[in-house]
């Protein structure tokens, strides 16, 4: 079986957030099972030059041929094949979607061209697709390029993130070279969603976590229809992470290796970190690693974080988003210098010390398709204080269940702060549970390989029609 990824994002080429990281990791799981998977992918300003020349193709868009040249990278520690499509006027530039806080105006433009265009290159390269799967708003336009070629070729739309959609105006669909027809399977009213769209017209529809998959069919931020009629051929598929990538025991960005069987490392980490970051190694150290959003659950931890310092943690903040969130932080670190740090930057040997370097990891998300920073922490002995929600209410029991982690179900502060004072106390008096415990998270099994077995049966129920 052929299959070829098309997104906007793939680590380690080009990351924004998880979408990177799933198609950085996800076809190389597939490739185990013996399929063969490719990853289109646009050539971005800031990739490496030094890639090798394939293929140069005049694509026909917006009414004139564009030529695109095809370079070809491969996954990392993979013979998965990543083939880059550089076209400057389009995918030149320093970001992914935009710069600052502002994205680029032609962005339908620019991922519909990706869409035609490896409709187009695929078969030049001599990949005869069986399956195009593509993800979130970026692509999902690619199954109408493919009807207008009439190729026998099926698509599978992941949804990543519902509430990115991809609206813009009917004007701009005049210049993505489909034929007008198409406008009806697209349009609303004077407005196209891009992401509407696609789950329309996709074969398979997927979603990153079994929860989410339910959540969505009750709540589909406006899409309620087009998911209620695409029920039955939506599935719900908890991701997995890199486990060469994410390996405290291999993990170069670490101070100090460690395992489940040794966790001398992972105290060193915890010194190191609050050594390096200013911070009081007296309390637990709790970590939160992501973007600086409201979906992430930062109004909680603003409201209560007064109440969060008089239980005595240290709280560490890596990432970017919103100035209203970093100024809150930023004055925050000013009031406690020793208790509270916000780096406010995304950098991967950062995420990976942080998370190593912690007790516990705090996520009260306010919705969250899967997350991945849970399923990272788990695996480097971080036990997780999630609120249940998506594939966070997957992938995390509470403690008092038997599992490994703190669960708060209400999205209120009071049931944060009672899941975080538990995960406190239990630092505090139960030292051996707490040991337990970490060992417990770096046990379980956060590979793709049992996700990847369930996209292959979405594939073959496809290709049966």
């Amino acid at each position: 079986m052929r299959v070829a990824f098309v997104a906007a994002e793939a680590a380690p080429f080009a990351k924004a957030g998880g979408l990177g990281d799933v198609v950085g990791s996800l076809p190389k799981a597939l490739a185990q099972l013996g399929l063969e998977v490719c990853v289109f992918l646009p050539r971005y300003g800031g990739i490496s030059p030094a890639l090798s020349e394939v293929l140069r193709l005049p694509v026909e868009f917006g009414g004139e041929p564009k030529e695109v040249r095809v370079l070809r990278a491969f996954l990392p520690r993979s013979s998965v094949p990543v083939f880059l499509l550089d076209f400057p006027p389009y995918y030149g530039r320093p970001g992914i979607y935009g710069e600052g806080d502002q994205d680029y105006p032609d962005n339908l433009v620019r991922f519909a061209f990706l869409c035609k265009a490896a409709v187009e290159v695929a078969p030049a390269l001599g990949w005869s697709t069986q399956i195009f799967h593509v993800h979130d708003w970026h692509t999902a336009l690619l199954p109408f390029y493919l009807r207008a070629k009439e190729t026998a070729a099926k698509t599978v739309l992941t949804i990543h993130n519902l509430a990115f959609q991809g609206w813009f105006p009917r004007a701009v669909f005049q210049g993505l070279g489909l034929p007008p027809e198409f406008w009806r399977a697209s349009g609303e009213g004077d407005w196209l969603c891009a992401l509407g769209a696609g789950m329309r017209a996709a074969d398979a529809l997927t979603t990153v976590s079994p929860t989410y998959a339910q959540e969505i069919l009750v709540d589909g931020l406006g899409l309620d229809a087009v998911l209620r009629g695409r029920a039955p051929d939506l599935v719900g598929i908890l991701n997995g992470i890199d486990l060469e990538e994410w390996n405290p025991a291999a993990d170069e960005h670490l101070w100090a290796s460690y395992s489940a069987r040794d966790l001398r490392g992972k105290a060193w980490n915890r010194r190191r970190l609050c050594a390096t970051l200013g911070l009081s190694p007296a309390g637990p150290v709790v970590a939160m690693v992501g973007r600086l959003t409201e979906q992430k659950g930062l109004d909680l931890v603003v409201t209560s974080l007064e109440r969060m310092m008089a239980l005595g943690v240290s709280l560490v903040i890596l990432g970017t988003g919103e100035a209203k969130y970093a100024g809150f932080f930023q004055e925050a670190e000013e009031r406690w210098p020793d208790r509270v740090r916000i780096l406010s930057e995304y950098s991967e040997r950062w995420a990976h010390r942080v998370l190593a370097g912690a007790d516990f990891l705090l996520m009260p998300s306010r919705f969250e398709p899967c997350g991945l920073t849970q399923l990272y922490a788990l695996r480097y002995g971080t036990i997780p204080v999630v609120r249940a929600t998506g594939g966070l209410r997957d992938s995390v029991r509470d403690v008092a269940e038997g599992g490994n982690g703190f669960v708060f179900p209400e999205y209120e502060p009071e049931t944060m702060l009672g899941a975080l004072a538990r995960a406190v106390r239990l630092w505090r008096t139960a030292r051996p549970a707490l040991l337990a415990l970490r060992k417990s998270g770096m046990s379980g099994d956060y590979s793709w390989e049992r996700p990847a077995r369930e996209y292959l049966k979405v594939y073959e129920r496809v290709l049966i029609g």
